[in-house]
C-alpha cells in the first residue's frame, strides 16, 4: 500500500509503515487451548514474569483479536455488498460511468486512527476493522467511501483542493446516511440531537478537510466548507433526494 492521498476522504488510508500490526505468532498453536488458557490465567492474576513472554503474549493476544476483527470486518462487508440498498445502488452508479468495483477493491485493515474507513483513488475503499462497530456503521461507512468513489469517477477530483475535497466531503456525510436522525441519536443523545442533519454533515466535513496536510486550520476548513456549501450540498446525484 503506497502513501495514502491527503485528504481523499478526511478517512485516509495510512500508509502502510504507519499501520502498526502485530506480527503473526510463530506458532498458531500457541494462541489456542490449553496452553492460551494457561497464559492468559497468568497475565491475568500477574504470574507472567518473564518481559519476553509477557511482550509475546500481548502481540499474540493482539494479532488473535485483529484476525477477529478481520473476520467479522469482511462478513458485515459482504454482508453490505449483497443486501445494502445503498450500497448496491452506489456500485451500480459507479459502474455506469465505466469503473468497476468489486469486493477486490473494499478491503478490511487495522486502522492506528479513529477513523471508520478511507478511500485512495488508485487503491479503493479501506474499511477499518478495529473501528468499525457493527455492519450498520459499516454500511455508513462503506456507503460514504462510495460516495468518494463516485465523485472521484465522475468529476476526477482534485483531492488537495481544498473546496473539491470540502465538497466531497459534504456529499458524502449527506447521502450516505451517517447523519440521519438516529445515528445523530445514538453518537451524541437527545441533548445533542437539535443540531439537525445541517449540522451535522457541516461538522464531519470540516473535521475532514482540516486533516487534509494543505489545509492551515480548522478556520480554514470552516471557511471552505462554507464557500462550497450550497451547491455540494444540494447536489445530492447520482440519488433523487438526500437519505434521511
Amino acid at each position: 500500500m503506497t502513501q495514502s492521498t491527503p485528504g481523499a476522504t478526511g478517512l485516509d488510508i495510512p500508509a502502510a509503515e504507519t499501520i502498526a500490526v502485530p506480527s503473526e505468532p510463530k506458532d498458531l498453536n500457541s494462541i489456542k487451548g490449553f496452553e492460551w488458557w494457561r497464559r492468559t490465567m497468568s497475565y491475568k492474576t500477574g504470574f507472567i514474569s518473564d518481559p519476553q513472554e509477557l511482550k509475546q503474549y500481548e502481540n499474540d493476544l493482539q494479532y488473535k483479536k485483529n484476525q477477529d476483527d478481520c473476520k467479522q470486518c469482511y462478513e458485515y462487508r459482504d454482508w453490505a455488498l449483497n443486501y445494502s440498498p445503498t450500497v448496491i445502488f452506489m456500485l451500480q452508479q459507479i459502474k455506469k460511468l465505466n469503473v468497476a468495483v468489486s469486493d477486490k477493491n473494499i478491503i478490511c485493515d487495522f486502522c492506528n486512527d479513529w477513523k471508520g474507513g478511507g478511500f485512495h483513488p488508485e487503491l479503493g475503499v479501506l474499511l477499518c476493522q478495529n473501528r468499525i462497530i457493527d455492519k450498520w456503521h459499516l454500511e455508513d461507512t462503506l456507503a460514504h467511501e462510495l460516495v468518494h468513489y463516485y465523485d472521484e469517477a465522475k468529476f476526477k477530483v482534485d483531492w488537495l483542493n481544498l473546496k473539491h475535497h470540502a465538497c466531497s466531503e459534504i456529499r458524502a456525510s449527506s447521502l450516505s446516511g451517517e447523519c440521519r436522525v438516529m445515528n445523530q441519536i445514538k453518537r451524541a443523545g437527545l441533548a445533542r440531537f437539535g443540531r439537525g442533519h445541517q449540522d451535522c454533515v457541516k461538522r464531519r466535513a470540516t473535521l475532514s478537510v482540516a486533516a487534509n496536510p494543505v489545509c492551515k486550520s480548522k478556520e480554514e476548513a470552516e471557511k471552505v466548507v462554507n464557500e462550497v456549501w450550497d451547491s455540494c450540498f444540494n447536489d445530492t446525484r447520482p440519488f433523487e433526494q438526500i437519505y434521511r
